[in-house]
């Protein structure tokens, strides 16, 4: 009896260049020692949900571990099924900079920009 090929893991999310350059440098500023960047999502917002960006001192059991471009990034394993796919920028613009996240799990958001509707990734 032979067992079946193990089908390899999607990536959850992946990082552009303008992320992971700007995650590392923060990460050098950071003065104390961090294990990655933690990205999670929460209820909140007129939109239903917000994400969640936090340094990590250590990595939590069920985090999912996704290494990009040199960073280390820890997905908040409550928030797994709706950053499936999901890239991360960076972006700069004349009025703000900040972190983009290119979902394709998000249904709608808000008119400001602060919080998202996300469905569950399809299988």
């Amino acid at each position: 009896m032979t067992s079946a090929a193990a089908r390899p893991r999607p990536q959850i999310m992946k990082l552009t260049d303008a992320a992971a350059d700007r995650v590392r440098e923060i990460m050098a500023n950071a003065g104390k020692p961090v294990a990655g960047l933690r990205i999670g999502v929460k209820n909140g917002g007129c939109a239903g949900m917000e994400y969640t960006l936090e340094w990590a001192e250590d990595q939590k059991p069920f985090d999912e571990v996704v290494e990009d471009k040199g960073v280390k990034i820890l997905i908040d394993a409550k928030a797994m099924m709706f950053l499936l796919g999901t890239e991360m920028d960076f972006q700069t613009s004349t009025l703000k900079s900040g972190f983009v996240f290119n979902n394709p799990n998000q249904v709608s958001a808000c008119g400001c920009g602060e919080s998202v509707q996300l469905k569950p990734a399809s299988a």
